[in-house]
């Protein structure tokens, strides 16, 4: 009987193992392209100074020709521009942003204005916290025209450096994970509320792009990278993403102010976009989107208050599961065995996502209404 009903956990622990079985594409698939049609690589950056020469340095080391790197500073002041500025040359163009216009997100403002300078023939939105092995463009360019899509996009490794990434990190992402068990379901998909992009590697053509209507189509909303894959398999055009693990790290935020911040603009505003339209489910789901983490936090509390066996066995397999997953993610796996604090920490993010990410956001300075 105590593993009949701990039978949930040891599923979920299946599941996440089959995971690395059933990965999806990997871009690694792709044999490198030298070269081919321009692409403009366009970054938008408002206070990026911790990260920016880093990526500009990485985007044009890479082994695929011709490029063209444009940054757009949106309004820094921490310096931004300042480091930019002298790297500037034949294939890198600093634009110097204006401030976004009414109803608009600063993101897909300065991503518009580095597109109204851009030649390219091919379209590359990236973001500044991330860095570009040599042969990621190049394995990309080559998905993207093999493949025969319209957009292709890539999962990049998460780099976790302190405490408090460690520790939440790997909780957000195993949420977001679980929408999309299998990659290949969302490739080609036909079904626009199951189409996802990853904001922070966003190619394709520009025609393309121009059809769905830009980024301007999607100025209003924190989930820009969400809505914008939905407008594509909308207009009845093809999406594509693959694991880039191995060719493309990000590290979104560096502290515990940056984490709550961050995931508490994004979490409420993305989740309804990925489930079914109506009305109803996506009203009620920013408020019920932390209710899993009760499947973490329940066993070791009924545990240690009631010493049922199938608590502790539903604890044990917990631990597997988390153990496996910071495995995977190249994070300490002795933070597996803090899985309780990371999941109510993740709760309270969610909730307080849903009662004040939905109505005002805040990030770099700006203040919007959702």
């Amino acid at each position: 009987m105590s593993w009949l009903l701990a039978a949930p956990w040891i599923l979920v622990l299946l599941l996440i193992l089959s995971r690395h079985v059933l990965h999806g594409p990997r871009l690694r698939a792709y044999e490198p392209l030298r070269s081919g049609p321009l692409v403009s690589v366009i970054i938008p950056a408002r206070n990026e100074a911790r990260n920016i020469e880093r990526c500009v340095r990485s985007v044009l080391a890479t082994t695929y020709s011709p490029i063209e790197l444009i940054v757009v500073d949106d309004r820094s002041t921490d310096g931004t521009a300042a480091i930019v500025e002298p790297m500037a040359g034949a294939r890198l163009r600093l634009v110097r942003g204006a401030e976004p216009l009414a109803g608009w997100f600063g993101k897909q403002w300065a991503i518009v204005q580095g597109y109204k300078v851009a030649r390219g023939e091919l379209l590359l939105f990236a973001d500044a916290d991330t860095r570009h092995e040599p042969e990621l463009l190049a394995r990309a360019v080559r998905g993207l025209l093999d493949e025969r899509v319209d957009l292709f996009t890539v999962l990049p490794r998460q780099e976790m450096r302190t405490f408090w990434e460690r520790l939440i990190q790997p909780h957000i992402f195993l949420a977001l994970e679980s929408r999309f068990g299998y990659l290949g379901s969302v490739n080609r998909t036909r079904i626009y509320w199951n189409a996802i992009a990853n904001g922070q590697f966003i190619l394709t053509t520009r025609a393309a792009y121009e059809a769905v209507g830009t980024h301007t189509a999607v100025r209003h909303s924190v989930a820009d990278d969400v809505m914008l894959a939905q407008l594509y398999v909308r207009a009845g055009k093809d999406i594509f993403i693959a694991q880039a693990r191995e060719f493309m790290t990000t590290r979104m935020y560096a502290s515990l102010s940056e984490i709550l911040a961050g995931w508490t603009k994004n979490l409420a505003s993305g989740a309804p976009l990925m489930a079914p339209p109506i009305k109803l489910v996506r009203a009620a789901l920013p408020y019920l989107m932390w209710l899993p983490a009760l499947c973490w936090l329940a066993p070791p509390i009924l545990w240690l208050a009631t010493g049922w066996h199938w608590a502790a066995i539903a604890t044990v397999i917990s631990l597997l599961t988390w153990v496996t997953v910071y495995a995977s993610e190249r994070a300490p796996v002795w933070y597996a065995l803090l899985y309780p604090l990371g999941s109510a920490v993740v709760a309270f993010i969610m909730i307080r996502s849903a009662w004040r990410g939905r109505r005002l956001i805040e990030w770099r300075g700006r203040r919007y209404r959702a």
